[in-house]
């Protein structure tokens, strides 16, 4: 089903609907501040049954995100974060960047990579923000990747849904996304490594 939801003041009522299908073991597609992603309940194991069913094998090789609502949540998921992580994640955040911290033993063991890391997301987008806060927890995601290689993600709602609109509970319209995912980050060395750059510049 189609969900149109206004980005700047989301509709209580259609954004309860896609909660309450994350709470049973749904997937949503959904706008964030750059591509749009396919999320699900980071507590659900059936969705993300769903979700190799999808995506292939290949999703359980896969890097997801966590997409929290502010930097206090995301030290629930994390070992502990220093101050220089902690001051870029407060620089950054919210915003068009992911960053790979190192994850503690919150983060189901069916979303962790052999490297025991985990994205940490935090939207400057109000639909994916009220998403978290009325759900009450992080919402694991991954970005939608467009078949066409030279376009790669896909970015039309419309489209959007008439892919898959039979793979999942609810595809929420909120605009066009753009074609450019987040800067991703690594946090867990010694120094940070920038390996991915998105549409905005790390501010230190």
């Amino acid at each position: 089903m189609l969900l149109h939801i206004h980005p700047d003041n989301p509709n209580q009522r259609e954004i309860a609907l896609a909660v309450e299908a994350l709470k049973n073991d749904g997937l949503i597609i959904y706008p964030t501040d750059t591509v749009y992603g396919l999320a699900w309940n980071i507590n659900s194991p059936k969705a993300f049954d769903r979700i190799v069913r999808i995506k292939g094998k290949n999703a359980l090789k896969e890097n997801f995100s966590l997409v929290c609502n502010d930097i206090s949540q995301v030290s629930q998921f994390t070992l502990h974060i220093n101050n220089p992580t902690f001051k870029l994640l407060k620089h950054n955040l919210p915003g068009p960047f992911t960053f790979i911290l190192n994850a503690n033993n919150s983060v189901p063991k069916f979303h962790k990579s052999k490297k025991k890391t985990v994205g940490i997301r935090i939207p400057d987008n109000n639909i994916a923000m009220e998403l978290v806060n009325r759900l009450g927890n992080p919402i694991m995601t991954t970005s939608l990747h467009d078949e066409d290689e030279i376009i790669e993600y896909m970015t039309d709602p419309e489209l959007i849904h008439e892919k898959y609109e039979h793979l999942v509970d609810f595809v929420i319209d909120g605009g066009y996304g753009k074609n450019e995912a987040s800067t991703v980050v690594d946090c867990t060395g010694e120094s940070f490594e920038i390996i991915r750059q998105g549409p905005e510049e790390l501010e230190f």
